[in-house]
């Protein structure tokens, strides 16, 4: 400052122990910025990896060879075996142990005798080899007629021996150079494949445990998450981390299934609803899972498929494989398909009306097919069969049914009616008939049944033929015999689609005493079909996969084994596709002497050429995919299977054959009209053929 004089004393320097404990200060702050860096940090990892991999990969392969030099691994396995209380394994590995060191024995017995024996065998072989070049030297010399030649052989064999050792020298340097190398090369391979460095060395890696085994921690860890607050808290509360709330994990056919006991407060039903949730949480997709009630109280029944088993075919059923099989109505079980836990699946028909339900296309005629084919190698059931789908799944009971209906007009529907009737004429017949007397199955099938429930067509005494009203004349009819049926051995089986009370009424629903159903479109939807008592229990067809799971039914019925303190069972249902139901359709009518059957309504006749020209109406030239799409709106029946091909078939020499406008196949409509005028009146010109 201005007023200070120039001789006022400077502060005095710090003293020198300050300076080093603020150097120490900051160099213990930068070596501590470098030790917690993360480059350090993954770069210490990396050097610990792949040292442990090393040491890892050093320590299994010399356990390898001590394991395959001593008797180690048989003492292992001998402990093992008692502690598990198995002596007779226990028992069987000592014998083993007994022969391997017997066997040890006589290989160093061997190894004793190997010095003497090798020197034996060392001048046998030098003093052949050494003959051998001299006699092959003395053919030489006598051919070349020159005497040199009979050391040439054997000065050859040197020169290749001294050739073998000078690049074995050469070699030698860089094979003991890299030879080390490439021995802790192979050692890190072994640790790196059995990950032999401690988890913290380990890159960090996303787990996927999609398709894991299920485990306990597992099952109770999926269960905390499912959103229940009581059932959370009540697992965080157990000192047992929950494992309280299961009972053993037991293997069930392609998965397992575990029973957990639910906290108090938690109530089963939600559970159920947490069906998808509690899937995802297991690493399963939702159809792997099924939820089902047992007996005990608060107790849900977990199945858990294996990752992707239930999309794999169950192989095909025994009455495709099995040429002598046969079958009895009364006693016997049919070989329907398997259960989730992979078992044999067997329904018992005797006496019992059977209904099935499912979407369009899933598998429902196949089935019920299958099971008439079963039924059909005992041969002395009677069938009586109205197919109101009408394409021909039931072709194969032409001569083996008494009656067989097909197609879906309302003719059909009256045709089908009156054979229902006639089962209830039989049954009041054989109801009046003296008691004890034995009656041979009859059974009538209605297949796609919501036909025959939503037909509009009138009788001539004014009764509707559909309907679920007391006034029906179907409706009636299933409801006799489901009433007295049963008693004499006169039975119905009924298949339909997209169960409603409109074409499915309660009353015939609720009389089926097998209730089978495959994938369905709601809840609402499987309780008609199998009741409310097999839904609340765990029935879940509208879970069921549509297309994916086609031909898995979930069935209601007490012919089938189903498990103690369940309402119903999921069965994969054996495919036995037309060849095949040909082939059990006609072992079945062996069986028989000669079935005539009756009623089938006759193939309808139509005019292909009148058809096509009424498709085209007033349009000059039509493009044939149209026209072949107009057929099928038009008659579905006789055109829906029709290909180009066919079409051409039957234009071919009426001049109205297909011709190309603008690069397009057409059909003209005055080639067509001419056509028609040119036919003579006899030329029928129906496609039946």
């Amino acid at each position: 400052m201005p007023g200070d004089s120039p001789d006022t004393p400077t502060a005095a320097p710090a003293p020198e122990a300050v300076r080093r404990v603020r150097v120490w200060t900051r160099s213990a702050r930068g070596l501590r910025a470098v030790v917690t860096h993360e480059r350090t940090r993954t770069a210490v990892r990396l050097v610990a990896r792949h040292g442990m991999y090393v040491l890892g990969g050093t320590r299994i392969t010399a356990k390898r060879a001590w394991d395959g030099r001593t008797g180690s691994r048989y003492e292992r396995m001998i402990r093992a075996a008692e502690a598990a209380g198995n002596f007779e394994e226990a028992k069987e590995w000592e014998d083993r142990l007994t022969r391997f060191r017997a066997a040890r024995h006589h290989r160093r017995m061997d190894l004793l005798k190997a010095p003497q024996d090798a020197v034996k065998s060392a001048g046998y072989g030098a003093g052949l080899t050494i003959g051998s070049l001299l006699l092959l030297g003395i053919v030489l010399a006598i051919a070349n007629k020159d005497a040199s030649w009979i050391l040439a052989p054997l000065t050859a064999v040197i020169e290749a021996i001294g050739a073998i050792v000078h690049v074995a020298t050469v070699v030698w340097g860089p094979a003991v150079t890299v030879g080390p190398w490439l021995a802790l090369l192979a050692l890190w391979g072994v640790g790196r494949q059995r990950q032999t460095a401690p988890q913290w060395a380990l890159p960090p890696q996303q787990r996927d445990d999609s398709g894991a085994p299920i485990t306990p921690s597992i099952v109770v860890t999926a269960l905390r998450d499912l959103g229940i607050a009581p059932m959370r808290k009540a697992i965080k509360e157990m000192g047992d981390a929950g494992a309280a709330m299961l009972g053993p994990i037991r293997i069930a056919g392609c998965g397992v299934e575990v029973d957990a006991t639910l906290p108090s407060g938690v109530s089963t039903k939600e559970v159920q609803e947490r069906r998808r949730k509690l899937a995802e949480n297991l690493g399963r997709h939702e159809h792997e899972v099924f939820i089902t009630l047992p007996a005990a109280a608060r107790t849900v029944r977990l199945w858990i498929a294996d990752s992707g088993a239930l999309d794999e075919p169950i192989g095909p059923s025994p009455l495709v494989t099995d040429t002598k099989a046969a079958s009895n109505y009364k006693t016997g079980k049919a070989p329907w398909g398997q259960d989730l836990r992979g078992d044999v699946a067997a329904l018992s028909l005797y006496q019992r009306m059977l209904l099935i339900t499912g979407l369009s296309n899933q598998g429902k005629t196949a089935a019920l097919r299958a099971l008439a084919l079963w039924a059909a190698l005992d041969k002395t059931v009677e069938f009586r069969i109205a197919d109101l789908k009408g394409v021909g799944d039931w072709n194969m009971f032409n001569g083996l049914a008494t009656t067989l209906i097909q197609g879906p007009t309302d003719e059909h529907v009256i045709q089908a009616t009156e054979m229902v009737e006639e089962l209830v004429a039989e049954m009041e017949r054989r109801i009046q008939m003296p008691p004890g007397t034995v009656f041979t199955p009859l059974i009538g099938i209605v297949d796609e049944a919501q036909v025959a429930f939503m037909c509009p067509a009138v009788g001539d005494d004014k009764r509707p033929y559909g309907g679920s009203k007391a006034t029906s004349r179907y409706f009636m009819a299933v409801r006799k015999i489901h009433n007295q049926g049963r008693a004499v051995d006169v039975l119905l089986w009924e298949g339909t689609q997209d169960p409603t009370d409109q074409n499915l009424p309660k009353l015939v629903r609720e009389g089926a005493h097998t209730r089978v159903s495959l994938v369905l479109g709601t809840e609402s939807q499987s309780r008609m079909a199998l009741g409310d008592k097999a839904v609340d229990g765990g029935a879940a067809p509208h879970l069921l996969r549509q297309d994916l799971d086609k031909g898995t039914v979930v069935v209601s019925s007490g012919g089938i084994t189903i498990p103690a303190g369940q309402t119903s069972i999921t069965v994969r249902t054996h495919y036995i596709d037309d060849e095949q139901a040909v082939e059990v359709a006609d072992r079945a009518k062996a069986l028989r002497d000669g079935v005539t059957t009756a009623r089938t309504v006759a193939a309808e006749e139509y005019d292909p050429l009148a058809d096509i020209l009424t498709v085209l109406g007033t349009e000059t030239r039509v493009l044939t995919q149209e026209v072949l799409k107009r057929l099928a709106a038009l008659n579905g029946k006789a055109y829906g299977p029709w290909s180009f091909i066919d079409l051409k078939r039957v234009l071919d020499g009426t001049g109205a054959e297909p011709y190309k406008s603008d690069g397009r196949m057409v059909i003209g409509r005055d080639r067509i009209t001419r056509a028609l005028t040119n036919r003579p009146d006899t030329g029928s010109a129906s496609a039946a053929d």
